[in-house]
C-alpha cells in the first residue's frame, strides 16, 4: 500500500510539473478564440502554421532568436571565463584582504537586482552604450553566484595538482588549461545552465537598455504583442513554447554534468 502511495503522490508531482507545458504546447496549435474555451482542449488543433506565420509577422521571429541566441551566447561564456579567474584567484591564491574582497563578494547576493538597474542605466547611457549589445552583456559579466559556485569546487583540487603542472614548465593560463577545466567540466556545465537560462529569460534589463525593435531579445518581443484592448494569445503562446524549448533541450542535454555540478560545488566549504 505504502508503495501505491508514493506511486501516486509521484505522478501527481509530475503532472502538476509538466500539465503546464503540455497544455502550452496544445494552446500553441489553436486559435485564439479556443484557446480559453471551456472545457479545455488537451489535443493539438489545426492553427500552428497559422499562429506561428503571425507571430513572424509580428515580431520578426528569426531576428528576434538571432539577437536573443546571440546575447544569451556571449554573455554566458564571457560569465563562466570571469567567474573561473575570480573563483581560481580566491581558491588558490594567498593575497592581501582575500576573505574580506570574498564576504564583500557575497554579501552583494543580498542586493537585490532592481536597486542596481538605475546607476547601470545611467552609466551605460554616459558612455554611449545604450541600444546596443554591449549593454546588455557587460553589466552581466560579473556573478557573484558564479564566482562562488567556482571558488567552492576548486577548494577541493589539490594543491598538489597544480603544483606539478607548475614544475613542469606550465604557467597559470595553461594549468587553467589542461588541468583546472577538465577536472571542473561538469562546474562549469551546471553554472553555464544557470546562466544561459538567466540571459535567455531575461526580461527588464533588455526592457530598458533597448530602443530600436531590430534590436529587441525574445522576452522584449514577446512583451509587445500584448495589447491594450485585444491580444492574440495564439501567437503568445507559440512564441512562449519556442522561448522555453531551448532550455528544455539545454537541461536535457546537460542534466548529468548539472547534476554532478552542483554535488561537487558543494564537497567542501
Amino acid at each position: 500500500m505504502k508503495g501505491w502511495t508514493l506511486t501516486f503522490a509521484l505522478a501527481a508531482v509530475f503532472a502538476l510539473c509538466v500539465g503546464p507545458f503540455y497544455w502550452l504546447a496544445m494552446a500553441a496549435t489553436h486559435a485564439n478564440a479556443d484557446i480559453f474555451s471551456w472545457p479545455p482542449r488537451f489535443y493539438p488543433g489545426d492553427h500552428l502554421g497559422e499562429n506561428l506565420a503571425t507571430l513572424d509577422e509580428s515580431i520578426g521571429l528569426a531576428n528576434v532568436l538571432q539577437n536573443t541566441l546571440f546575447v544569451a551566447t556571449v554573455q554566458t561564456a564571457a560569465a563562466i571565463v570571469v567567474s573561473l579567474l575570480a573563483g581560481y584567484a580566491f581558491a588558490k591564491f594567498q593575497f592581501v584582504g582575500r576573505n574580506a574582497f570574498f564576504v564583500l563578494l557575497l554579501s552583494t547576493l543580498v542586493i537585490p537586482g532592481g536597486v542596481t538597474i538605475i546607476p547601470i542605466f545611467e552609466l551605460m547611457n554616459e558612455i554611449g552604450l545604450i541600444d546596443s549589445y554591449p549593454a546588455l552583456i557587460l553589466p552581466n559579466l560579473s556573478v557573484p553566484f558564479g564566482i562562488f559556485l567556482m571558488r567552492q569546487s576548486l577548494l577541493a583540487l589539490p594543491d598538489e595538482l597544480l603544483d606539478a603542472a607548475r614544475i613542469d614548465g606550465s604557467g597559470e593560463l595553461r594549468v587553467l588549461w589542461r588541468v583546472v577545466i577538465p577536472v571542473m567540466r561538469p562546474v562549469l556545465a551546471a553554472l553555464a545552465v544557470f546562466l544561459f537560462l538567466g540571459a535567455w529569460n531575461d526580461f527588464l534589463w533588455p526592457l530598458i537598455a533597448l530602443r530600436t525593435p531590430e534590436m529587441y531579445t525574445l522576452p522584449v518581443a514577446l512583451a509587445t504583442l500584448q495589447g491594450l484592448a485585444k491580444t492574440d494569445f495564439g501567437q503568445v503562446m507559440v512564441g512562449t513554447a519556442i522561448s522555453s524549448l531551448p532550455m528544455m533541450i539545454l537541461f536535457l542535454v546537460l542534466q548529468r554534468q548539472f547534476i554532478s555540478g552542483l554535488l561537487a560545488g558543494a564537497t567542501k566549504g
